[in-house]
């Protein structure tokens, strides 16, 4: 069976647009929920009573803000099946990415990233790794003393010295 360009064009529409609706969707309940609801609820109580009496509860607060968690679940997982989209070249808008261009990820096992900006293993020192003062290799300050222990761990010297009684 042959699809007509409007069937095709109403696919193509709701495949490429749902992520961005679903997005809007949640934006509007928020703003409504949190923004206008309550400014509507206080001035309907102002109008027919005369005052405020109770505040707005929002609604979708209401069960643990179990919409607010499935809906970042589904934005989320739409953001990053878009992501993954985008990187395997689907629909980029026709434009055509140099092939020294995007991530320099590289899975374990499968070669290594030559990146030149950055610094060598001879270079500063890692996260953790030693460091090296100038100047007569002296700290920072002239402070020779070792560093206190970790929680838990043993003193670093002797056992204080046993006080008398008085």
């Amino acid at each position: 069976m042959h699809k007509s360009k409007i069937q095709e064009k109403k696919e193509d529409w709701m495949n490429s647009k749902w992520r961005p609706a679903m997005g809007w969707m949640y934006m509007a309940v928020c703003v409504m929920d949190f923004v206008a609801f309550p400014i509507l609820w206080s001035l309907l109580q102002s109008i027919s009573h005369g005052q405020v009496t109770s505040q707005w509860q929002p609604l979708t607060l209401q069960g643990a803000g179990l919409f607010h968690i499935a809906m970042g679940g589904v934005l989320g997982l739409a953001a990053y099946g878009r992501t993954q989209e985008k990187m395997a070249g689907a629909n980029n808008g026709g434009i055509q990415l140099p092939t020294g261009a995007g991530t320099t990820y590289v899975p374990p096992g499968q070669g290594s990233v030559n990146v030149t900006n950055q610094p060598n293993s001879s270079g500063s020192p890692g996260f953790g790794g030693a460091t090296t003062a100038g100047f007569g290799n002296t700290p920072l300050g002239g402070n020779t003393m070792s560093t206190a222990p970790a929680f838990g761990a043993k003193p670093l010297g002797p056992p204080p010295a046993a006080q008398p009684l008085l």
